[in-house]
């Protein structure tokens, strides 16, 4: 018999291009789950938002998440885990390794503009797991897409069959709220920004007389028309496709004005998956294991500015995690005990006594953890999925305050640990060179190195645009490589040696010159 803890968790990430409503989405969630009490904004940074879910300084001043934040709330007897992830290209790979600790994923849409480059790189790495997606279709009050259309551009370009469960009455100026076809009731809302909007009328069915004072009869008549077009091309949810990754379900509204939210909730928590099995390195771990184990998907130091913390996000996959308790960390080979593990809403934070799978918990750490790893009751094991990419920008760090060094190399290190960006060293002269995806990761390293370590830097860029781990089963030959390529090599924090490259014709020059040597785009080979 299935755990009824494990089976009232439903834990998934909110992932869409930047700007899209990701954030204020996942706020309106918290407000519906009483868990805030008004929203706002993440741009306007007022004092009585200190509750939503971007909180570090540099996010408030750009608008934009750049850190996975986690949450949880209690709705319908359910218990509800939500990661935010960062929209933003630069720090998808926070995205990606958030993806290895979730059960399913809600991708909002932008009506206006569609699907973008970003939201197709995110659906592919949903894809490769088969999480469960639900698609949800923001901003119907804006002028946009037809939605139509839209179903068609996501159908096409994200690869993935579509499901319609709830339909917009008009669009833009004329919206006026959403018909919920897994529920067949319709909800009228008054837009409010702040608080949960009561629905205006509940109709059983469309030819309720009580409609005709809130909608018009040619609106009443294209709602009808359109559902039945629905119910011709898509048919009704089938749940196993769903829950196979293949099939996703499509909401609409408007996240800012509470217009169909409600709707996405609560066929969320009925047909979003609880807590499954999960595939590690040695065996399947089966989440009704009696036994505790979890991984670490996430550092974040300095999480609270007043104290110099540093949390791992651990997400549990079996057994019950207790406070207190000793448990085996596999990779250092050696046994913890965690006195104060923090349950989370934003940037609120709560001790936990006992967690269960599916739930995330933060374990203050002072320097035992990396992204990836296992903790047991004992056995050896290692959790599959939480790679590193190869970066494509590559800068050496110069200091600016040599009265400084250490407090430079110490916010270094453990923002690179937190996995905001890669750290290389190469010689001579022990050079720190920072990997990254992208040119705001350099932007966060170094506002957060003056403002949380008080550290200044600046980064002088090189030339180099590709990298690759090199591995050899011929000891002596990697050894002669490394050598003869010392000014193009990096050791990672692992000490695993990369070849750095100005482009790709220099990489393959170099694989056709040396065909011993092995090169790898992902950290996976080290597992």
């Amino acid at each position: 018999m299935v755990n009824p803890e494990i089976e009232k968790r439903k834990t998934f990430a909110i992932i869409s291009h930047p700007d899209a409503g990701k954030t204020t989405l996942t706020e309106k969630f918290l407000l519906f789950g009483g868990a805030i009490n008004t929203a706002g904004a993440v741009k306007r940074n007022k004092a009585n938002q200190s509750n939503t879910s971007d909180f570090m300084e540099i996010e408030k001043q750009r608008g934009i998440s750049v850190a996975t934040s986690v949450m949880g709330f209690e709705y319908s007897g359910k218990r509800i885990n939500i990661l935010d992830t960062p929209g933003h290209k630069d720090f998808a790979e926070d995205t990606y390794r958030t993806l290895s600790a979730v059960d399913s994923v809600i991708l909002v849409v932008d009506c206006v503009k569609g699907v973008e480059e970003q939201t197709e790189k995110l659906m592919s790495v949903c894809r490769m797991r088969n999480t469960p997606v639900i698609i949800f279709i923001n901003k119907m009050d804006r002028e946009g897409k037809d939605p139509f259309d839209l179903l068609d551009e996501i159908e096409e370009k994200l690869n993935i069959s579509l499901c319609p469960l709830s339909w917009p009455i008009g669009q833009g100026h004329t919206f006026k709220g959403v018909y919920s076809i897994y529920n067949s009731h319709l909800n009228l809302f008054q837009p409010d920004k702040t608080k949960v909007a009561e629905s205006v009328v509940q109709a059983r069915d469309l030819d309720d007389p009580a409609l005709q004072q809130h909608l018009r009869e040619k609106e009443v008549s294209t709602l009808k028309d359109d559902l039945e077009l629905v119910e011709g091309i898509y048919g009704t949810i089938d749940q196993n496709l769903y829950a196979e990754g293949l099939l996703a379900p499509v909401f609409f509204g408007s996240a800012i004005n509470n217009f169909g939210i409600k709707e996405l909730l609560d066929t969320f928590i009925d047909i979003a998956p609880s807590p499954k099995d999960r595939p590690a390195e040695e065996r399947i771990v089966g989440v009704s294991e009696k036994n505790f184990t979890g991984f670490v998907f996430k550092i974040h130091a300095n999480l609270d500015p007043k104290h110099r913390d540093r949390i791992a996000f651990l997400r549990i996959c079996s057994g019950k995690f207790e406070r207190n308790k000793f448990y085996y960390h596999t990779r250092q080979d050696k046994k913890l005990k965690f006195a104060n593990p923090m349950d989370f809403m934003a940037n609120e934070k709560s001790i936990v006594d006992e967690a269960w799978p599916g739930d995330v918990v933060g374990l203050y750490d002072s320097g035992n953890f990396k992204i990836g790893d296992t903790l047991t009751e004992g056995e050896k094991l290692q959790f599959k999925g939480i790679p590193s990419f190869s970066p494509s920008i590559f800068k050496e760090v110069e200091n600016m305050d040599p009265m400084r060094t250490k407090q430079l190399e110490k916010g270094i290190e453990q923002l690179t640990d937190e996995g905001v960006a890669q750290l290389f060293v190469m010689q001579p002269g022990n050079r720190k060179v920072i990997g990254a995806v992208g040119e705001l990761q350099f932007e966060v390293i170094n506002f957060r190195l003056e403002h949380e370590y008080g550290a200044k830097c600046r980064f002088r860029t090189l030339t180099y645009s590709r990298s690759s781990w090199v591995t050899s089963s011929d000891r002596k030959k990697l050894e002669e490589f490394l050598k003869r390529k010392q000014q193009h090599i990096g050791i990672d924090k692992e000490g695993n040696p990369a070849y750095l490259a100005d482009n790709d014709y220099m990489i393959n020059l170099t694989k056709q010159d040396y065909p011993d040597i092995d090169f790898h785009k992902t950290s996976e080979f080290k597992s």
